[in-house]
């Protein structure tokens, strides 16, 4: 079965073509990225084969964009199907499927309808998502198209933990409540965590760290997520490439008297201006704060040094949680690759049992690996995600029932 995973942003269009057997992990055929969609300068990158090509398109509108996706794939230089009845299924990236939907979902004229009323709580997201499902499903009308929720796998939080202590009504009526995000992400790590370490998935205990421009973590009990750090929207929690992360809820209101700030500029502000790029004054790429720090720059230093010490609270907080922790796992392009930040993070974690290995830490290694050392109580993993990889065996699996 050949299975086409779509992620749909405002201005771009993110795809991958797996072919799936047997129920297994799957082999990446093609992937792809068409960007500034509507905007000047759009372009489509191309990979296959080992081989990748860039064009310049025109592209104005989602429709189109979806165009150059089927020539990419089926008459461009690195076509890797005849057409696209080579396509036995399509899987679609959603991001907030709020309490309706606790996993992954044949997509119905019902579902669509569902994620709409959804969108009020995520309206940078599922419209834009919705318009790739939309077309998606009129250029591939004969074929099953699934839901892959970012919210789903975070619905196995209780109450106390998802609740925020204002009036319950906010809640019963209004649905304000933590939903936590990443969630695709941190389910593919959980379970290939729990294959790493040979525990049964029921029975693992994990705290797992998704670490890119975004961030969150997620203390995961028998296998289920059971807290996260992301609340009603992504801004809660950690510090990441702009967003700020926790923060006192007044100092909105400050920002309101003293600045005279309306909401649209505070939600700028907080979203878009804060977190490593704000503090440092320098990205929201930790790549470049990383080089800044090590030349002196002093506010870099200080935004690593934030970064860590949020991460790290955390990471105390759900080891008091979850009490018995098999192992911290570190994702996402910072939690993989910056040697330095997990070094930070984990320095001063021994007594509550992470011992991180340094040589093991800095090794050339790439891959599921462990990095604590052998007397270590709990193991500490860096495990490369897969959110397309575990879209697309949802999507085979639900299309097998279709």
């Amino acid at each position: 079965m050949n299975v086409l995973v779509v992620n749909c942003g405002s201005s771009s269009i993110k795809y991958s073509l797996f072919r799936m057997e047997n129920g297994e992990d799957g082999k990446v055929l093609a992937s792809g990225l068409i960007e500034k969609i509507g905007e000047p300068g759009t372009r489509i990158v191309h990979k296959a084969a080992d081989q990748s090509e860039t064009h310049a398109v025109a592209a104005p509108d989602h429709r189109a964009a979806f165009g150059f996706m089927v020539q990419a794939l089926a008459r461009g230089k690195l076509a890797v199907i005849a057409d696209m009845k080579d396509i036995q299924a399509v899987g679609h990236r959603l991001v907030h499927g709020a309490e309706q939907f606790t996993e992954s979902v044949r997509i119905t004229d019902a579902v669509i309808r569902a994620v709409e009323e959804c969108s009020a709580l995520a309206p940078l997201h599922n419209p834009p998502n919705l318009v790739g499902v939309r077309e998606a499903m009129a250029l591939m009308p004969d074929v099953p198209h699934v839901g892959v929720f970012d919210t789903a796998f975070h619905q196995t939080i209780p109450p106390h933990a998802f609740l925020y202590a204002i009036p319950y009504d906010l809640y019963s009526k209004h649905r304000i409540r933590r939903y936590g995000f990443h969630g695709t992400s941190h389910r593919y790590v959980t379970l290939a965590a729990a294959r790493f370490l040979k525990v049964p998935l029921g029975e693992v205990n994990l705290i797992t760290a998704h670490l890119g421009n975004g961030c969150s973590i997620t203390a995961v009990a028998g296998g289920k997520s059971i807290d996260t750090s992301m609340g009603l929207t992504p801004l809660e929690g950690l510090v990441m490439g702009t967003r700020s992360g926790d923060i006192d809820p007044a100092i909105v209101f400050h920002l309101q008297r003293t600045l005279n700030m309306d909401s649209g500029a505070i939600d700028n502000l907080l979203n878009r201006r804060s977190g490593l790029v704000g503090v440092s004054g320098v990205a929201n790429d930790m790549r470049e704060v990383l080089k800044a720090a090590n030349a002196g720059n002093e506010r870099a230093a200080l935004a690593l040094d934030l970064y860590c010490y949020r991460l790290k609270k955390y990471i105390g907080a759900y080891t008091a949680v979850l009490g018995r922790v098999d192992a911290l796992v570190f994702m996402g392009g910072v939690g993989e690759n910056a040697v330095g930040i997990r070094e930070r993070t984990c320095r001063g974690l021994q007594a509550l049992g992470y011992a991180l290995d340094a040589a093991r830490n800095a090794g050339p290694e790439r891959g599921p690996r462990d990095l604590a050392t052998a007397e270590s109580p709990k193991r500490i993993l860096v495990i490369p995600t897969d959110e397309e990889g575990l879209i697309a065996l949802d999507t085979a699996a639900i299309a097998a029932k279709a």
